[in-house]
């Protein structure tokens, strides 16, 4: 009975999102070192690697969880867990900085024990975050980590892209860290009494206090890191049908592999005969950035090997298009925040216009996610079509 009004409770199914979010934000970046600790393995190998690694690794992680939330009831702990989720948030709007830690390998059973110590050492703020959105309820824990941990485990891939092409979410994820940081520092056992009886509005003032601290605080350090960090081109094969420099006017299309970008590319080389001048036509492919608390779990050299393959494998099916085509080109691969990559890409090759594809969201929809190409017609110093 007392199970039944837990669940019928609004605080409840809030706090049941914010375990899932928080869980779903904190884990995309274990998945990618996961993939880069078994990406050396031969293909067959790599779906063990990953589903034995990961599962013991959850296990791990859900153990870990439950005795958080217990010393969590501690005196005092949760005032320091809460400044260190504070600084867990804000790394996640700071790009990446290669680490020395997580080395790929070749063997199964070296890679599992490898992606378990890496997912151990990365586990901390997922286990305090969402211990303590779980607030002392087992019941919220367990449901909030069944449903969050199989979209983790089996929508990695799919969740990194949607957080690549939203970054909002993250911005949104931080923000809730910074929320339930700010919660956690109000409700610790040493300030509790006086709060409640002295500054009852500091159960809402706190947590607002520690979300805006947190996305303030966490882009413009990022903002700081973005301008400082040069903008490298890592598409080092060339072209069958590479384009020779030129003075025609240069068009930027933004690749991502997927089927928007194709429909892009599929439109403008059937228009390509009314432009009144001749193009010069650059692929662009832009890498999510992993956060520093992601980067620095990794050896510096697998990260830009590992945006690299990726980046080539997402420009394949574009390259074949124009190589088919016999249509001269130059492909590139930049690593950052999409939206700034391409702005900055187009300034620096002097293009006259970019070509991007939309995935058929209405304007609303685009402007409220935040998506990539409602950003990038606002950075844009060149006029940009979308092809929808």
């Amino acid at each position: 009975m007392e199970l039944l009004n837990e669940v019928q409770t609004t605080v409840f199914w809030i706090g049941l999102w914010q375990i899932i979010l928080v869980n779903i934000v904190l884990s995309g970046d274990n998945a990618v070192v996961i993939a880069l600790a078994a990406r050396s393995l031969p293909p067959h190998q790599q779906g063990k690697a990953i589903f034995w690694g990961a599962g013991a690794a959850v296990a791990m992680r859900i153990v870990l969880t439950i005795i958080a939330v217990e010393m969590l009831k501690w005196p005092w702990l949760k005032l320091i867990g809460a400044v260190l989720l504070l600084w867990i948030a804000v790394k996640l709007l700071i790009p990446e900085d290669g680490g020395d830690d997580v080395e790929s390998s070749d063997n199964l059973w070296a890679a599992i024990k490898t992606i378990l110590i890496a997912d151990l050492v990365m586990s901390l703020d997922n286990v305090i975050g969402v211990a303590a959105a779980a607030k002392g309820s087992l019941t919220l824990l367990v449901l909030g980590l069944a449903i969050s941990i199989p979209l983790v485990i089996f929508g990695a891939t799919m969740l990194m892209k949607l957080m690549h092409r939203f970054p909002v979410i993250i911005t949104i994820g931080a923000g809730l860290l910074g929320w339930v940081s700010g919660d956690m520092a109000a409700t610790d056992p040493v300030v509790k009494g006086w709060v409640d009886v002295n500054a009852a509005w500091l159960h809402w003032a706190a947590p607002a206090a520690g979300a805006i601290l947190v996305v303030v605080l966490g882009k413009w350090l990022g903002a700081r890191a973005a301008a400082k960090a040069d903008v490298v081109d890592l598409a080092n094969v060339e072209s069958e049908h590479q384009a020779p420099r030129s003075l025609s006017m240069i068009l930027l299309v933004p690749v991502d592999g997927s089927e928007a970008s194709g429909r892009a590319l599929d439109g403008l080389i059937k228009q390509l005969g009314m432009y009144k001048e001749g193009v010069e036509i650059h692929l662009l492919n832009v890498q999510h950035a992993l956060p520093s608390r992601a980067a620095s779990h990794v050896a510096g050299d697998a990260v830009p090997e590992y945006h690299r393959e990726r980046g080539l494998a997402e420009l394949a099916p574009a390259r074949k298009k124009l190589d088919a085509a016999k249509i001269a080109y130059h492909h590139h691969i930049g690593v950052g925040d999409a939206a700034e990559v391409i702005t900055r890409y187009v300034r620096e090759k002097g293009c006259g216009q970019i070509v991007m594809g939309t995935r058929g969201m209405g304007s609303v929809s685009n402007l409220l996610l935040g998506s990539v190409a409602t950003q990038v017609i606002h950075l844009s110093p060149v006029p940009v079509l979308l092809v929808k």
